[in-house]
């Protein structure tokens, strides 16, 4: 029997006032199992100690979310009996482990996050980052999580259709890779995890269980040293032909209501599925862990109560179904055991060989977990120094040369081709663009989905930060077309036991609130990363923000490429020239001080309902908003990806950098043609919208003014090269 001393309860993450509500909840020293049960879930990763007080205050109902945080995945209804449902996870520190696998368990982790709900899912989507391109690591990482991607989603056969790449020197140690999925299902066959029934089986499906992933929870939860390599076996091994077999016969046998409940083995493997589901249904649970299929011979209880080998599910299914159920199971190839029972004791009680390995009063894992209100301090910076402005080169278009060709300006097509983005058929608008467009299969309608961040600004402004990041998923939707209905976050950050950390967190949550409530745009599902950091330094506060919306009718939908000669170019919103913490201020002035732009939340629903409103009225079919380096890097983007030029005509006032690479909030540029000009300038005014003319379309060229001039093809070549010959080189 192993022995429960001091070292061992520090290594499994628990501190000494943990370790004593343990022992007087127990009224004994627990085993080596319940330790490991209890560092398990009430690990940061799986328990949220440190953050559910404050998400807790996120908005998270309005009249289209049919299930909220709290289950495998969120659920909107989008009309006609369906529901799309979709969820985003973090899998940051396996991927700086071991990054093929890390990335592509964290891609299979999501899916069956969203299958397990009764979906089938249509959409993967990704946030990714990285250190500065001239750390040793970085280009060894970011190659392995690109395949590791591509590959779990191509053999699933499920299009991964957008998502964002950054790199900056604070992830040199700690990589962000979040994975958002997005499935499609019936409202009256969405499947739940609430445990019901007493007596009722507990029935383990998918592949057999091995001693990957073990400590993978309690490793997420912690920060990084000089060791992190050491790690490696906590990393979970994936299998997308396993995936793909579970998928199917999941959808199959919830076509015969069979099923009671049902929960994804992910963080904490069986003990996470086994707790939430007894936990939800306030019922107990006995597991015989000598029924639990494994590949590996002699794991101990506590191996298999806490590997996390990817690839399976936790159902409760009535004794008199089980057969039925098997069948199909057996159908596909996979393993179907019966494991357990559910009782009336509210206890989880394992055994093992004839032994008792595990009695737990399930009330004190769960209601029972710790909750920590930690100090914080939100720090800003200073205003923008306006002063220490000097436009360092004349010429616009030397400006433009450089930072389209810059690390984070760069086109992604090295990343994204190496994605089936096309797989079922049913992408309508592919990589590159604002959002994403995936038709809800057999009909007309269509998701737009997007996923987004910008920690540059989080980091100089919580607040603002976090009133911004989810403004711009507003945003990029609005640009195609679509309702935006809710969103999925995943808040990765470093150390929250520092308070300058939590207070990066409860300011970057402060302003979500803020626009989650004026634009409409509730919370429905997510996740929380903390402890990014590698011996004492943590990343940039990263909000990633995964957004959905609908849009009804697929032939009334927007791009950003200009479509047609002669079109007048409008700039909706109005443009100060802000640079504080914009790229143009990081790459050319070498200044990453200063306070972010400002937003204006109730001004970006004014002018967002307007956009859509022309967007599907048909009198706008180009539209693309302006974020990251401004109103002329969003033009040559434009310019790219319609390979139609841009005449612009500017006054003398408007001829600086901050008005061409300022990121001011808010704003759009539309093209329109001229026979609707008048009633698209009419609309924008009725409703008290600044706009501008800045332009015409025509030939193969941006020139501002008839002075500085470049051609679209070398625009291209530019936007193309960095990456790759960052990756080839």
């Amino acid at each position: 029997m192993t022995e429960i001393t001091k070292e061992l309860v520090e290594e499994h993450g628990i501190n000494n006032d943990e370790y004593k509500f343990i022992l007087d909840s127990l009224n004994r020293e627990p085993t080596i199992t319940e330790l490991g049960i209890f560092s398990a879930m009430w690990s940061e990763h799986c328990s949220y100690k440190s953050s559910k007080n404050w998400l807790k205050k996120l908005p998270t109902k309005n009249n289209k979310v049919i299930q909220g945080p709290g289950e495998n995945a969120g659920v909107i209804d989008i009309g006609d009996g369906d529901a799309a449902i979709f969820k985003m996870e973090s899998h940051n520190h396996p991927s700086f482990i071991e990054p093929y696998q890390g990335a592509a368990t964290g891609v299979g982790g999501i899916m069956r996050d969203v299958f397990t709900m009764g979906a089938r899912p249509v959409a993967l989507l990704n946030s990714i980052r990285f250190g500065d391109p001239k750390h040793s690591k970085t280009k060894h990482l970011l190659s392995g999580v690109v395949s590791g991607i591509g590959g779990y989603g191509n053999c699933m056969g499920v299009p991964t259709v957008g998502g964002e790449v950054e790199f900056n020197s604070c992830y040199n140690d700690n990589i962000l890779v979040n994975a958002m999925c997005v499935g499609v299902a019936k409202i009256d066959k969405i499947f739940y995890s609430k445990a019901s029934g007493i007596g009722n089986s507990v029935v383990y499906v998918g592949s057999k269980t091995g001693r990957d992933g073990i400590h993978g929870a309690t490793m997420a939860s912690a920060e990084f040293d000089d060791d992190s390599d050491e790690k490696r076996p906590t990393v979970q091994v994936g299998d997308p032909f396993a995936e793909k077999l579970l998928l199917e016969a999941c959808l199959e046998l919830m076509t015969k209501d069979v099923i009671i409940a049902i929960q994804d083995m992910g963080a904490a493997g069986l003990t996470s599925s086994a707790v939430e589901m007894a936990s939800k249904g306030d019922v107990g649970i006995d597991l015989n862990l000598d029924l639990v299929p494994c590949r590996e011979s002699k794991m101990s209880a506590y191996e298999i109560m806490l590997s996390e080998s990817q690839e399976r599910m936790l159902m409760i299914i009535e004794p008199d179904r089980e057969q039925e159920a098997k069948a199909v199971f057996d159908k596909w190839g996979l393993d179907f055991s019966t494991i357990g029972i559910l009782t009336d004791t509210n206890h989880l009680v394992i055994n093992h060989h004839g032994k008792l390995k595990a009695e737990i009063k399930l009330d004190i894992l769960e209601s029972g977990a710790p909750s920590y209100n930690r100090p914080y301090k939100i720090i800003r910076e200073p205003e923008f120094d306006k002063s220490k402005v000097s436009e360092v080169l004349d010429s616009s278009i030397d400006i433009l040369r450089i930072l389209i060709n810059s690390p984070n300006l760069c086109s992604r097509r090295w990343v994204w081709e190496q994605y089936d983005h096309m797989v079922m058929n049913d992408t309508v608008l592919t990589p590159g663009g604002d959002a994403a467009i995936v038709r809800v299969h057999g009909t007309n309608k269509g998701l737009a989905i997007s996923a987004d961040s910008t920690p540059r600004y989080c980091s100089a402004d919580p607040q603002e930060g976090g009133r911004q990041v989810v403004a711009e998923s507003w945003r990029n939707l609005t640009s195609v077309g679509a309702l935006p209905i809710a969103i999925t976050d995943c808040m990765n950050f470093g150390n929250p036991e520092k308070e300058e950390i939590m207070g990066q967190f409860a300011g970057v949550v402060s302003g979500m609130i803020e626009a989650c409530n004026t634009l409409d745009f509730p919370v429905v599902s997510g996740n929380v990363s903390l402890y990014n950091e590698t011996n004492g330094k943590g990343i940039n506060p990263t909000p990633v923000i995964g957004g959905v919306g609908l849009i009804k009718d697929l032939n009334h939908f927007s791009t950003p490429l200009i479509k047609r000669e002669n079109d007048v170019v409008i700039l909706i919103g109005k443009t100060d020239g802000y640079l504080g913490q914009s790229i143009y201020a990081k790459e050319i002035l070498n200044n990453t001080s200063g306070l972010p732009p400002r937003v204006n939340l109730e001004n970006e629903k004014k002018i967002g309902d307007v956009v859509r409103d022309l967007i599907n009225i048909q009198k706008i079919d180009t539209v693309h908003d302006i974020s990251d380096g401004g109103l002329l890097i969003a033009l040559a983007e434009m310019c790219i990806a319609g390979n139609i030029g841009v005449k612009l005509d500017l006054n003398k006032e408007e001829m600086n950098h901050g008005f061409l690479f300022g990121e001011d909030q808010g704003r759009y540029i539309i093209s329109v043609p001229k026979s609707f000009l008048s009633s698209t300038i009419k609309t924008l005014e009725g409703k008290g919208i600044y706009s501008q003319n800045i332009g015409e379309t025509r030939g193969k060229k941006i020139i501002i003014n008839e002075q500085d001039q470049i051609s679209i093809e070398t625009l291209r070549d530019l936007h193309e090269k960095w990456f790759k010959e960052y990756m080839e080189g």
